[in-house]
């Protein structure tokens, strides 16, 4: 239990990058930008894809794998890679107003449903409502109300539900931003005709 809890601190870690931008902006400083953002997260990439080479291909054992992996990740990619892959891609094709929603749904959303769930593939109702409005809340500031429904159904459903495709589970780090940050978007072109 001592290691889920750190796993999902260091997985609201991830809510720096984000808040700094929006902290940023809101002082007008001009430091992080959303250039410097995405910047951070391919750099951040970079990194990871070399990690995980190393720890599956070469056998590189620290002992942080221990404590921020799960069994089942030993043999294959690891949540955290999935994480800041997911993480990357919305960085990269998505707008400020969609990204970062969408990052604060997967850095914050997914730890809180993660403390309330008991584990296991299908989460209990009331740890999808509190997902749900949890992902509901970061996305409001940034969309339409009818496109932060759709972003915060998206990441609940992507929480959720774990399919397995070929014996490979598609991990919520993945999923989570990938599928609200689409939601989104195409809630927003539908809607509105586009984000001004």
């Amino acid at each position: 239990m001592a290691y889920e809890f750190r796993r999902r601190l260091v997985h609201a870690s991830g809510a720096v990058l984000p808040g700094a931008y929006l902290l940023d902006g809101y002082l007008g400083v001009g430091v992080v930008t959303w250039t410097l953002v995405q910047a951070v997260a391919v750099v951040g990439l970079g990194v990871t894809g070399v990690l995980e080479l190393l720890r599956l291909r070469i056998g590189l054992d620290w002992a942080i794998y221990d404590q921020l992996t799960r069994e089942y990740e030993q043999d294959s990619v690891a949540g955290y890679a999935l994480y800041v892959v997911g993480g990357t891609v919305v960085v990269l094709l998505f707008d400020p107003m969609i990204a970062v929603p969408a990052l604060f749904m997967l850095t914050i959303g997914d730890p809180i449903s993660g403390l309330l769930s008991s584990g296991g593939f299908r989460k209990r109702p009331r740890v999808l409502a509190a997902m749900f409005l949890v992902c509901l809340a970061f996305a409001l500031p940034f969309v339409p109300p009818v496109a932060a429904v759709a972003g915060a159904l998206g990441a609940t459903v992507a929480d959720g539900f774990k399919p397995v495709v070929a014996g490979f589970v598609v991990d919520d780090n993945l999923s989570i931003p990938v599928v609200s940050s689409v939601a989104m978007w195409a809630t927003v072109e539908i809607a509105t005709g586009g984000i001004v």
